[in-house]
């Protein structure tokens, strides 16, 4: 990060100066679509994946290397009694999935996908939001930079997941400060959190935004000041991968949030983004609206762990070996239309 200035700055830049989608590639993946033995727009959402993959990859539809990227983090605003699991379970669930024993460890088997798993540092919770900043700047933006070393390794697709006991309160601030309505038609059960206890989560939301309020004008500012270090980690990884030309499958409330912030910050930020799911946690399917996607799947599920975005990873892979991998109406000896 840089030496002088602000810790924000070098991010201010990035989100100025992002990258647009590759023209030529997506100009010769229409052309080679329309000669493929089907009828035109036949294969309906398979064909516009496809070609948001060349537009964002800069060649051929193809999807080799996925990944999915779950991060971990752990949140002061527990201690307000807004979930019944306590904090601890988030680093019982990150050596679940290490041991491969979660939801996510079957799906990415079942795609083919590769699975890293980041703690952030889970011995150490953010600040308590209803009364100081999640995070300084500083290590919000160290953070970010943290999230942009996920796909060092390469990849050519990433979906992004996370972990963390009373996350779906700090996603619910989110779009709170960023939407506005009222916190109760942000707040949902995520883990189970019903009665007394939803009750308590609201109470959280809207005092922590209320504590926050002449702050909150600043996308970044709101990540750190209501946000969490999987948050920031999954806001980092997003821009990361547009850099890199790689395609992003965002997963459910939590890693939506995170995609937000971004986008508050630079409407194009989420253009090489799909939204994987849409989650059973109520205030979802309006931070989707908000970004103006169409999620690929609607299953009721509503577990994080990069499930939903997992999943669609499976529908991005059979559209890029459809267009791939289909005949041309040439090579076939098919009749085209005449």
């Amino acid at each position: 990060m840089s030496v002088t200035g602000l810790p924000f700055d070098d991010f201010r830049t990035l989100l100025r100066e992002l990258p647009g989608p590759d023209v030529r590639a997506l100009a010769a993946a229409r052309e080679r679509d329309a000669q493929l033995t089907k009828p035109p727009g036949a294969l309906g959402r398979l064909e516009e994946i496809a070609l948001w993959l060349a537009a964002w990859t800069g060649r051929a539809p193809a999807v080799t290397r996925p990944l999915v990227a779950i991060f971990a983090g752990n949140h002061g605003v527990t201690r307000h009694g807004i979930t019944p699991f306590p904090p601890e379970v988030t680093k019982q669930m990150v050596a679940n999935f290490s041991a491969g024993g979660a939801a996510i460890n079957q799906i990415c088997i079942t795609h083919d996908l590769g699975l890293k798993v980041f703690d952030l540092a889970l011995d150490y919770p953010t600040g308590d939001i209803t009364c100081e900043p999640a995070l300084t700047e500083r290590d919000c933006a160290a953070t970010m930079a943290f999230g942009m070393e996920a796909i060092a390794g390469g990849t050519d697709l990433l979906c992004i997941g996370e972990m963390g006991i009373g996350n779906t309160t700090i996603a619910a601030a989110i779009n709170y400060a960023l939407y506005g309505g009222t916190a109760a038609e942000w707040v949902g059960p995520g883990t189970g959190s019903h009665g007394e206890l939803l009750e308590k989560k609201i109470r959280a939301v809207e005092t922590a935004v209320a504590f926050h309020r002449d702050h909150l004008s600043d996308p970044l500012e709101v990540l750190r000041r209501l946000g969490g270090r999987e948050i920031a980690a999954m806001a980092g990884a997003i821009l990361a991968a547009r850099m890199q030309k790689v395609p992003v499958l965002i997963d459910g409330y939590v890693a939506t949030a995170a995609a937000s912030i971004l986008k508050a910050a630079n409407p194009s930020a989420l253009d090489h983004c799909l939204i994987g799911h849409v989650s059973a946690e109520p205030g979802h399917l309006q931070a989707v609206e908000k970004l103006g996607k169409t999620p690929l799947l609607a299953l009721g599920m509503r577990l994080g762990e990069g499930t939903g975005a997992a999943l669609a990873a499976g529908i991005v892979k059979a559209a890029a070996a459809c267009h791939s991998g289909m005949a041309t109406f040439e090579s076939a000896g098919v009749s085209n239309k005449g």
